[in-house]
């Protein structure tokens, strides 16, 4: 019998979907099938029903900040706004001894790349990391990194690169430089989608606002020479934002769309305590006075992007993982 993943089991004859996921399950002649199929509405037709099986996703988290407890909470908060059933698997660089984390943390709840590469997964999120100011060469996990991100293109149905993961991805596997700011993007930007993916897209508000707090950045006019890339979502005060391949299996988000409501605050604060010269994130404190709760503006959007990515890689994997 030819296995899927899913959260459908046949008993008796009967299919029984558990409250973990609610997909449409419809005749594929029907005309309404291309339709929403078109849309990126997660549709099933009942041959592909017929030859499901259980098992929850394996999504991997390549944790690269120096506060992974506190990207561990943000990014499962993400991913869990799925209603589908998800087996998160925390992973840290060989190459790179952690000064935030604990030993213990790290012995307790991660993994490294050489476990995983013998158990597969079906997605994968690379975070960013505080390296942007550096080469990418100059990085010390740089050839483990590169290892990780070429095993993904081959064996993980959807990679989504975060920030500078992002950049990481983009350089790595198609020669987007990153280039330094004059002045650094931090605040909370509003941004436009195109709708050329509508399986990430969907349910996306027309304009919506995602954080940003960096650096560096990629430029629009070097994604668009690449004919395997294209632009998702982007905002005319920060730049590109969502940037995937053609078939999705590789995406990219420049900004922080996982940040709480107070991230911003702790790096702006963080900042000023040092002593540094850092201005207000912008868009984010009300009338510009950082004595007041920050907005937050994000998280509806967030979570609606996060939930298409998890239920594209649902429809993607095959049940049996692909491993070397």
């Amino acid at each position: 019998m030819v296995k899927d993943s899913g959260q459908a089991r046949k008993t008796d004859n009967n299919y029984h979907l558990t409250q973990e996921i609610m997909p449409i399950k419809i005749e594929r002649k029907l005309p309404a099938f291309k339709t929403l199929k078109e849309k990126g509405v997660f549709v099933m037709d009942f041959d592909r029903a017929e030859h499901q099986d259980i098992r929850p996703l394996q999504i991997g988290l390549l944790n690269l900040m120096p506060t992974k407890e506190i990207t561990e909470t943000q990014i499962f908060r993400m991913i869990g706004s799925s209603p589908l059933q998800i087996e998160p698997r925390l992973i840290h660089m060989e190459s790179h001894v952690s000064k935030n984390t604990s030993q213990e943390h790290l012995e307790s709840f991660y993994t490294n790349f050489s476990e995983i590469k013998k158990q597969g997964l079906d997605g994968l999120i690379i975070t960013g990391a505080p390296v942007e100011q550096l080469e990418f060469h100059q990085v010390n996990y740089w050839e483990e990194l590169k290892e990780i991100m070429d095993w993904s293109k081959d064996y993980v149905a959807s990679t989504l690169f975060l920030c500078w993961g992002a950049q990481a991805g983009l350089n790595h596997f198609y020669d987007i430089p990153k280039w330094r700011l004059k002045k650094k993007i931090f605040g909370v930007f509003k941004h436009i989608h195109n709708d050329a993916i509508p399986a990430l897209t969907r349910g996306l508000d027309d304009e919506f606002w995602v954080p940003h707090s960096r650096h560096t950045e990629v430029l629009k006019e070097d994604i668009l020479k690449c004919q395997d890339l294209q632009i998702l979502a982007e905002s005319k005060d920060s730049g590109v934002h969502l940037i995937a391949n053609q078939n999705a299996s590789q995406i990219f988000a420049t900004g922080h769309w996982e940040y709480d409501r107070g991230t911003l605050a702790l790096e702006y604060f963080r900042d000023v305590d040092k002593g540094l010269e850092i201005e207000k994130p912008k868009n984010y404190f009300p009338e510009d006075d950082d004595k007041r709760t920050p907005r937050l503006r994000w998280r509806a959007n967030a979570e609606t992007f996060f939930r298409n990515w998890v239920n594209f890689v649902y429809q993607e994997t095959p049940f049996d993982l692909r491993i070397p």
